[in-house]
């Protein structure tokens, strides 16, 4: 059966519907939000810069990587080797050493950040060796609840949220970092 076809027929059969309550919901809240995602995001394995509005992030990016060689960003004033709006398929991201997005929303309670969509080939989170995520320190939220009021979908119709390295634990109960996406993830705080 159908998706559509099973969906059509739970609303046909549906005698009473009911709407969601109105509860609110208080997360938790810190004192210093950007120390708390700081902390939080060492705990699970990012690395954290802060930078100011004037810094250059180029510099930066490529202090933290001196052995990369090749770079893939589409972020306006960021020096890349790739553009992953310009590629003409994902598979040409391949090789990527350090990808560099933007953030949306960092979130402190558990030091993930959402990176929307604002690129053709979102691969580039994802197969780049590195990944350096750029956010302005005034985006940062307390919770999960504050992160969701805020996020805003682009075009694409995609993001994600990010939280360090990419970690599986499945294989002999075994802690492994960077199994599936980039080994290592750095955050570059702004402002």
């Amino acid at each position: 059966m159908k998706k559509e076809d099973l969906l059509r027929r739970l609303r046909r059969h549906t005698i009473q519907q009911f709407d969601m309550p109105e509860t609110a919901v208080k997360g938790i809240t810190y004192p210093d939000v950007a120390r708390q995602f700081i902390e939080t995001s060492k705990n699970v394995g990012c690395k954290v810069i802060e930078a100011k509005e004037t810094d250059d992030l180029n510099a930066i990016i490529r202090q933290a990587y001196p052995d990369a060689q090749v770079f893939a960003s589409n972020v306006k004033g960021i020096q890349a080797d790739r553009n992953p709006d310009t590629v003409a398929e994902a598979q040409e991201l391949n090789g990527t050493d350090v990808g560099i997005v933007e953030g949306q929303v960092a979130v402190a309670e558990n030091g993930c950040v959402w990176v929307p969509q604002t690129m053709k080939e979102r691969v580039v989170c994802f197969v780049s060796e590195q990944l350096v995520i750029l956010v302005r320190r005034r985006r940062i939220v307390n919770n999960m609840h504050e992160a969701y009021s805020r996020i805003q979908m682009t075009d694409y119709g995609y993001g994600c949220f990010i939280s360090g390295p990419s970690k599986t634990a499945d294989i002999e109960q075994a802690l492994v970092m960077g199994a599936q996406a980039a080994r290592g993830v750095t955050v570059i705080l702004i402002g």
